[in-house]
């Protein structure tokens, strides 16, 4: 399957949906990404429609199956698809954690320890809580 992510205007991902692999595939037997933008406008008949293709197997920009990564995370609901980096990323959880740019997603300004313990990040002391 190939996976396709809807975005609006300001690039806000709207929903992901799948295409049978057969939909994107050129004459020559290669994947095309146009070729299953296409397909979805058709489908939705909303010529006009955003889409990008999205990789269920990248996140972090690692391929999790030792291939090439692509756009760094899987696109999902309420993401946002970044067209400098090329990228999907993630809704920003807290106001004060800051974008990893290798990796495209958000990072708290405080590491979390190493340990196995339970926390949780509080925003108001800008720090993570041990749960217990």
């Amino acid at each position: 399957m190939a996976y396709f992510a809807r975005i609006n205007d300001e690039g806000l991902v709207l929903k992901v949906e799948s295409v049978n692999n057969n939909v994107i595939k050129d004459s020559g037997g290669q994947e095309s990404e146009i070729l299953g933008i296409q397909f979805l406008r058709d489908l939705y008949k909303e010529q006009t429609s955003q889409w990008k293709q999205t990789s269920y197997n990248t996140w972090h920009n690692e391929h999790k199956l030792g291939g090439t990564p692509f756009r760094y995370n899987f696109a999902a609901q309420g993401y946002t698809y970044d067209s400098i980096r090329d990228a999907f990323i993630p809704a920003k959880p807290f106001n004060s954690w800051v974008l990893d740019e290798s990796i495209c997603d958000w990072k708290a300004p405080v590491d979390l320890s190493g340990d196995e313990k339970l926390y949780q990040w509080d925003e108001a002391a800008e720090d993570w809580i041990y749960l217990g």
